[in-house]
């Protein structure tokens, strides 16, 4: 347990500190400084490109018809994707005592947060009216006008605010504990204030510390089935539809073992990155990247098998249109996104079967970033793809992102950037009372042993 005294009166006592420092001693400004300079000039990015937007409307954009779903769809569902790992790696691994999740929970759960706002913020932005994005609520008016409930995009609304919802509690329970360190280390005024309030009066009494395991593992337990819930109804968004290359009942399963794959790569990512710059190694050991490295491997060959079952159903089905839809991903116009799929997220993936590779910093790094760029491959060919010819050779018709669009992703990613590197310099990026707890149980195991 985090010992919130500011005394070194255990040895692990040293493990709170460390953690701690970091937020009130940052051990490394000027990187930090550059990297929220990009991110910052990559969020003004995303300023012009939604006023561009809102002034002009979607007609910006390459959306046409019959490809009216884009970049803006594919790139909410990859945002959407990502935020997975983070309840995975926090709320499945709590429930069944997995305590190497311990160095990698916090951030992996911020990382969350961020991405599904990033992902929240298109469907908004699709609208064309943005302002008016209310509508969705299921609000009593005087028009009684409601949505359609039985539309997909209807319970997409439920499903991200509930998803958002879950893990901002998840995240905010969690952290207590360690702003509650903050604030007895903190040795100026205004740090002593801000963690003061974060920390909502902790003081670590035992009453405390059972009033707060019982909500944390409760909202675990709530956490986890959303997380397969909320990514296959986004399938159904595609499944539900009489697309070509759409209804297939693999998607659920397809859906939200590729949200866990393309989310534990970027949580590999973070936690290289981390681990290098801010002197963690003593924390996140090669033993964590090793288990990364499992989970990334592990989720991508079930990835693997959601393509080769959809090519198997596609080809057992004998429909033309399918098959058509199937010949023209491999060789057609948008080839490309297919092989950029297949080659980014299985081809590097082969070097996690070496526990050396899976253990060091930089190849773990490198797949990582393979995979995110493979998933992101794969939103645009499942979209674009299927959607370019559909059924009727009169609404053919190529797609082709605008620039706006693309503006739009980047500066979408320094949306996720911005308050992420404030959450890397101002709170704690590691939960040290666990960490400390996790150490103080396999002790105590030895011992009994």
């Amino acid at each position: 347990m985090s010992d919130t005294t500011g005394g070194a009166r255990s040895p692990y006592a040293a493990v709170t500190a460390e953690v701690t420092g970091i937020p009130l001693h940052y051990p490394a400004p000027r990187a930090w400084w550059i990297c929220f300079g990009v991110a910052l000039l990559l969020f003004a990015t995303f300023l012009v490109a939604a006023g561009v937007l809102f002034l002009y409307g979607v007609g910006v954009w390459g959306n046409n018809i019959p490809v009216n779903w884009g970049l803006a769809i594919a790139n909410y569902v990859w945002f959407l994707g990502i935020g997975h790992a983070g309840t995975l790696i926090s709320a499945l691994l709590l429930l069944l005592n997995a305590h190497w999740r311990n160095s990698l929970n916090r951030f992996a759960e911020a990382m969350t947060l961020f991405a599904v706002i990033c992902a929240g913020l298109y469907p908004i932005l699709h609208l064309g009216r943005p302002w008016r994005f209310y509508w969705v609520f299921p609000y009593p008016n005087t028009m009684e006008v409601w949505p359609q409930f039985k539309s997909p995009l209807a319970w997409d609304f439920f499903a991200v605010l509930t998803y958002l919802t879950v893990s901002v509690a998840f995240w905010y329970i969690g952290i207590v504990p360690d702003l509650a360190a903050t604030r007895d280390r903190a040795r100026k005024r205004c740090q002593q204030v801000f963690y003061g309030l974060l920390a909502l009066g902790w003081r670590g009494s035992a009453r405390h510390w059972a009033r707060w395991r019982q909500a944390y593992r409760l909202t675990a337990a709530i956490a986890v089935p959303l997380v397969v819930s909320v990514h296959s109804e986004i399938s159904l968004l595609f499944a539900a539809g009489p697309i070509p290359g759409w209804a297939s009942t693999v998607f659920p399963p397809y859906f939200v073992l590729g949200a866990a794959f393309s989310g534990f790569a970027v949580v590999s990512m973070i936690a290289v990155v981390l681990r290098h710059a801010l002197g963690l190694g003593n924390l996140v050991r090669p033993r964590h990247l090793d288990l990364l490295g499992k989970l990334l491997l592990a989720t991508g060959m079930m990835t693997a098998y959601g393509y080769c079952a959809e090519v198997f159903d596609v080809l057992y089905s004998g429909r033309e249109h399918e098959i058509r839809t199937l010949t023209d991903r491999l060789t057609g116009a948008y080839a490309w996104s297919y092989w950029g799929a297949v080659i980014g997220n299985f081809v590097p993936l082969q070097l996690l079967w070496f526990r050396r590779l899976r253990s060091s910093p930089t190849a773990l790094f490198l797949i990582g970033l393979s995979v995110a760029i493979g998933m992101w491959f794969e939103r645009y060919m499942l979209l674009v793809s299927s959607l370019y010819r559909d059924w009727l050779v009169s609404s053919w018709g190529e797609y082709h992102a605008s620039f706006w669009e693309w503006a739009l992703f980047a500066g979408m990613l320094g949306v996720f950037l911005v308050p992420f590197l404030l959450f890397v310099r101002a709170l704690p990026v590691i939960s040290a009372f666990e960490v400390n707890e996790a150490a103080l149980e396999e002790k105590e195991a030895r011992r009994n042993a």
